[in-house]
């Protein structure tokens, strides 16, 4: 469920902080609230004091509170939130944080190929129930600032242990799932693209017996035929269509691929330079037709994939990875502004990272709760807005008085993206995360703004 008021909010996520001393978690909670209320603004924006503020930098600067702390507690919260759904998607996915303020630039490492450069690397798992619709939460979060001095040794990489390689990073995030998780990791299906395609990550999740759907990256060599994989697909029948959306992106317009389906059990062989048992496998494939430089899915996963409703069942989880994405995006440049921080340390930019983070997956908590149009349609909205601010946004967008019956999460959510300038030129019926949080961020302005004024006439 939603939380919309962010002072419950708050408290559902870090109220299990383990700071040291319980004033230390009731500061991170009051933070966290007022910057949910607020979110996109910075520290000074979004606190209503200069008393609050003060308090808010000394949290952020303590150096007896750690990033970690903060984010197990978030975690815990999801690992219960968990608890109702039977089946989960891991989605993960590594980006990169830009940060060029001079004095945190020695702290950090070089995020791309050029040398200057500044940031940290973040590596995600966000919990998604498929079933129900719902984002359940963050299970995982990694981040790393990269060794300068390493720079330019890429090439170098092979002669590395693989603990000792960048691309660990997938185990880890593994491992540290399947030891908050306990029993209920059975129900985690890891939500993977090509970069997490490596021959001790796939034994790893074997071995274990966690479950995955990897895009392939590479045509492994496999048992079943003296072809690779890729040219063995093609000696495979159809198992059926698939319509599948692509999304706009750089240069890339939008479209529907009208895309070929295959699947089959396969066992992928170790490399010649690696030791170790093969991998038993299924198979699936989705390629667009007609278009050798279309859509191309080549995908690996331990889930049973013996007729076409389960080749399809494995598409529609790995069309959800976009969510990841749309996470980091949320996180970065859009709702939370991540990259805008001007911090002073390493330390003090983690702490504040941690915290947006969550902030940013509630975002897309929002979208999700409120965007899935038959069920949004049977539910009344104040399971999502309290009754004064439905009210305040019947009044705003319809321009009438409001009704007696409380209308739709549906009607929320069009009205809220129509609040932020939304209106629907693609007739998809579709609000972007990034007008709907900016519809939902105008409303709580209008909400304050009422309320205040309601006070001052009171006073008067």
């Amino acid at each position: 469920m939603f939380l919309s008021e962010p002072s419950l909010w708050a408290q559902s996520i870090f109220q299990r902080a383990q700071l040291g001393d319980v004033r230390r978690t009731k500061r991170l909670v009051q933070l966290a609230a007022q910057l949910a209320a607020h979110t996109g603004q910075s520290i000074v924006q979004s606190l209503s004091s200069s008393a609050d503020i003060e308090a808010a930098y000394r949290f952020v600067r303590n150096e007896h509170i750690s990033p970690a702390a903060i984010a197990e507690a978030g975690f815990a919260a999801t690992v219960q939130a968990c608890e109702p759904f039977d089946c989960l998607l891991a989605l993960e996915d590594t980006t990169s944080l830009e940060f060029t303020h001079p004095s945190v630039v020695e702290e950090l490492g070089h995020t791309t190929s050029h040398k200057h450069s500044s940031g940290l690397e973040a590596h995600t798992v966000l919990l998604f129930a498929p079933k129900a619709q719902q984002v359940v939460g963050l299970i995982e979060q990694h981040r790393w600032a990269r060794d300068r001095e390493a720079y330019g040794q890429k090439k170098q990489r092979a002669k590395r242990d693989y603990e000792q390689k960048e691309s660990y990073k997938w185990q880890r995030a593994s491992a540290a799932m399947a030891t908050r998780l306990g029993p209920q990791m059975q129900k985690v299906i890891s939500v993977c693209d090509r970069e997490a395609d490596i021959i001790e990550y796939l034994r790893f999740k074997t071995d274990t017996q966690q479950r995955f759907i990897v895009r392939s990256m590479q045509s492994r060599c496999i048992e079943e035929d003296q072809h690779k994989l890729y040219a063995f697909s093609e000696t495979l029948q159809s198992a059926g269509e698939r319509m599948v959306q692509v999304q706009q992106k750089g240069g890339r317009k939008a479209r529907v691929a009208h895309c070929d389906i295959r699947f089959a059990p396969i066992t992928v062989k170790v490399p010649a330079n690696k030791t170790g048992q093969s991998v038993p496998l299924f198979y699936v494939g989705c390629q667009e037709k007609d278009s050798a430089d279309g859509l191309c899915w080549h995908l690996l996963t331990t889930e049973v994939v013996t007729t076409a409703e389960q080749a399809q069942q494995i598409l529609d989880y790995y069309e959800r990875r976009w969510l990841i994405e749309d996470f980091h995006k949320s996180w970065k440049t859009g709702g939370t502004q991540v990259e805008d921080l001007r911090l002073q340390s390493k330390d003090n930019l983690e702490r504040m990272i941690v915290i947006l983070a969550f902030i940013a997956t509630r975002i897309q908590q929002l979208r999700c709760y409120a965007g899935q149009a038959e069920q949004a349609k049977k539910r009344p909205c104040d399971s999502l807005l309290s009754p004064l601010a439905w009210k305040l946004l019947w009044l705003k967008t319809e321009k009438s008085q409001p009704p007696e019956q409380v209308p739709s999460v549906h009607w929320a959510y069009l009205r809220l993206g129509k609040l932020a300038g939304w209106n629907d030129s693609k007739r998809s019926g579709i609000v972007g995360w990034e007008r709907l949080w900016q519809g939902w961020f105008k409303l709580q302005t209008i909400l304050e703004g009422y309320q205040l004024a309601l006070s001052l006439e009171q006073k008067m």
